[in-house]
């Protein structure tokens, strides 16, 4: 089997991939080492140097899927812990262009659009037989396009364009207050232009991701919308108690409605008190088995393992600095399913974290379109 061949599969449900290639500048179709070498010594990003994610190590990891994003959010009211643009019609222009770089992938054989239940078996049956790919010849890694805040939407027109172009997930906000819905540190329902936006979605069978929604969004889009949706990557605010996390409450509506909900990696959403910038992974004995904590908590919530996933957001403006030791790349994810074993949980259950569960949550939601 050559290096590029098919580990146990693997569904990632949030990569911010195009970002990494256009803002960090950083070709992802080349070993990581390389990628790390060509950052020594610069200082614009917070991670430069520790990145984690590349076309190569997902394929070694049997990370064959992802929901990859388009994100590019606005400005608001001065609050900017996360960059954003200065206008709608600039947050567009991002998301296009990231657009533009995923079909350049797909040009080249680096990845492969999946948009409908066809795409999603035909793409399965080509990993699951390694003959197909060679050291020249790699095997395309899928994805799913997803929208991580809907600011860079001028209209409603935006998103029916955007879905013919192979949107099928969209986070309504991201940080702070947006355009439509109120995100991460904020408060507030959503406004009217994100009710028709919700409407919107369900008149084209786009999945909702809840991740980053506020409270109040929250609870008003499980009212407001009936189709499905999931939590990308999302952690449990009974171990990590702030709102960026769901508390149980919120969990078990979701596992309720069907949902699955991606466990991230970001440290500070693992454990409490880190700081940013101060705290590292060695001080805060930070290790994967706190990923397979939050896995285990939505599992107990359920009842079963059938609600949880992989969410990992790598490389999404963190890089190693702010990762669990024992994760130098995302082909770490496969150590994932052991540590998970080592707490009973069965062959069947594993199969269902690493990638059934996501993978059947597709298969209903676009066979009932």
């Amino acid at each position: 089997m050559n290096p590029e061949s098919p580990a146990p599969l693997i569904f990632d449900a949030h990569l911010d991939l195009a970002m990494n290639a256009l803002e960090w500048n950083r070709d992802l179709t080349r070993p990581l080492a390389e990628i790390r070498a060509t950052e020594q010594g610069k200082t614009d990003k917070p991670d430069r140097g520790n990145g984690t994610v590349s076309l190569p190590e997902m394929r070694r990891g049997g990370i064959s899927l992802c929901v990859a994003t388009q994100i590019a959010r606005t400005e608001h009211n001065a609050y900017s812990p996360v960059f954003g643009w200065r206008s709608p019609a600039q947050a567009w222009a991002q998301t296009q262009g990231q657009l533009a770089w995923y079909r350049a992938m797909e040009e080249t054989g680096e990845m492969v659009n999946i948009r409908d239940a066809a795409g999603l078996a035909a793409h399965l049956a080509l990993w699951q037989s390694a003959a197909n790919a060679t050291p020249a010849s790699p095997l395309p890694v899928g994805y799913i396009l997803s929208l991580e805040g809907a600011d860079s939407l001028l209209t409603l027109n935006h998103l029916e364009r955007a879905w013919t172009n192979g949107l099928r997930a969209v986070g309504p906000a991201h940080y702070g207050p947006g355009i439509y819905a109120n995100g991460t540190d904020a408060t507030g329902g959503f406004n009217p232009r994100g009710r028709d936006l919700l409407r919107e979605m369900g008149r084209l069978g786009i999945i909702l991701d809840v991740t980053h929604l506020c409270d109040d969004c929250f609870w008003e889009a499980l009212d407001l919308f009936a189709g499905p949706l999931w939590a990308s990557h999302q952690n449990c605010r009974a171990l990590v108690p702030h709102h960026r996390q769901f508390s149980d409450e919120q969990l078990r509506a979701l596992i309720a409605r069907g949902a699955v909900i991606g466990t991230a990696l970001d440290a500070w959403m693992l454990v409490p008190g880190w700081i940013r910038g101060r705290t590292t992974p060695e001080s805060a004995a930070l290790k994967l088995d706190h990923v397979v904590n939050h896995i285990d908590h939505v599992c107990q919530l359920a009842g079963n393992a059938l609600h949880a996933g992989f969410g990992s957001d790598l490389d999404g403006a963190f890089g190693r600095e702010q990762t669990p030791q024992g994760l130098d790349t995302i082909a770490d994810l496969a150590k994932i399913p052991a540590l998970l074993a080592q707490r009973g949980y069965s062959p069947a259950d594993l199969a269902a974290i690493s990638h059934q569960n996501f993978l059947g949550f597709l298969q209903r939601a676009w066979s009932a379109k």
